[in-house]
């Protein structure tokens, strides 16, 4: 099983002048990848934007994000996640979520009535067809995407791009054995996430697929010392029922501890997210590599 670990920055846009810096940084410790989350109403970095820096600013270094397809037009978005697959010669990593279903959210990204789900499920394919090269005929006069032989802005780098999904609902998860090539969860302890690989592995099955085992990852949020009231008060709105204490590790032994009972239910890439990292967050990354590096395989 390879083990690898994603670190999440969590810059904001108004904050971006360490990226640079912390990219390299990231790509000198040893880390498998830069990750950066899509929040359209957050002033966080723009995951196009930035995976486009971090591809120029590193060599070896993967760039993957969440990203949010609903709300950028399919043909664009296929042509920009091409391009930076292309310059940064195949390290580009996808998970594609709906969004977090902010308070005004819907009607910004103009999804205001419509099933999240199901336009995921009916953009994906069309993304997949351009990334591999080909025509897209879809959808009639009318519709919310109508292309009619529209051909395909520029072939993905990775033959082919794989496009994982996140979500942990029961139909989010079963979304994704239907249609996608991994899984990224994330606010799950140990058993659920074990459950919900579980569910993914049944509906790939019911629809003839197969999902690579090494395939399923988990998003974690990590505080070296004492969280902020902030950062405990989003987990509580997400999970207001669960234990903090295993979706926030607090300290590197927790860290660990976690991390190996994900590995014992079969997880394997894990995006973590230190929070609180303080003023200096050159020797933060330092010790989270010091934590996390020799599991990476």
């Amino acid at each position: 099983m390879k083990i690898r670990f994603a670190v999440s920055l969590g810059l904001d846009s108004t904050a971006v002048d360490p990226f640079a810096k912390e990219l390299v940084e990231l790509e000198r410790l040893g880390f498998d990848t830069v990750w950066l989350a899509d929040v359209p109403l957050g002033a966080t970095l723009d995951p196009i934007v930035g995976l486009s820096f971090a591809a120029a600013a590193t060599s070896t270094l993967k760039v993957g994000a969440n990203v949010v397809p609903l709300g950028r037009n399919p043909l664009t978005l296929a042509k920009s996640l091409a391009q930076i697959d292309q310059l940064s010669q195949g390290r580009l990593l996808l998970s594609f979520v709906v969004g977090l279903d902010q308070p005004g959210e819907r009607q910004a990204l103009g999804t205001v009535g419509s099933n999240r789900g199901r336009l995921l499920e009916e953009v994906t394919p069309l993304l997949r067809d351009w990334l591999a090269g080909e025509a897209v005929t879809h959808g009639h006069d009318g519709d919310r995407y109508h292309f009619d032989g529209t051909p395909s802005p520029g072939r993905s780098y990775q033959d082919p791009l794989e496009i994982w999904f996140g979500g942990s609902g029961p139909a989010a998860l079963d979304r994704t054995g239907r249609l996608a090539d991994g899984w990224l969860g994330a606010a799950l302890s140990p058993p659920e996430a074990l459950l919900a690989r579980q569910r993914i592995e049944q509906a790939a099955t019911e629809f003839g697929r197969t999902i690579d085992p090494e395939h399923f990852g988990l998003s974690i949020p990590y505080a070296a010392h004492e969280p902020d009231a902030r950062t405990i008060e989003s987990l509580r709105s997400r999970r207001p029922d669960a234990d903090l204490a295993d979706l926030l590790p607090v300290g590197g032994e927790h860290l660990g501890r976690l991390i190996a009972r994900h590995m014992d239910v079969g997880m394997s890439k894990f995006v973590v997210r230190p929070v609180g990292l303080g003023a200096d967050r050159h020797a933060g990354l330092g010790e989270l590599a010091d934590l996390l590096l020799p599991l990476q395989t």
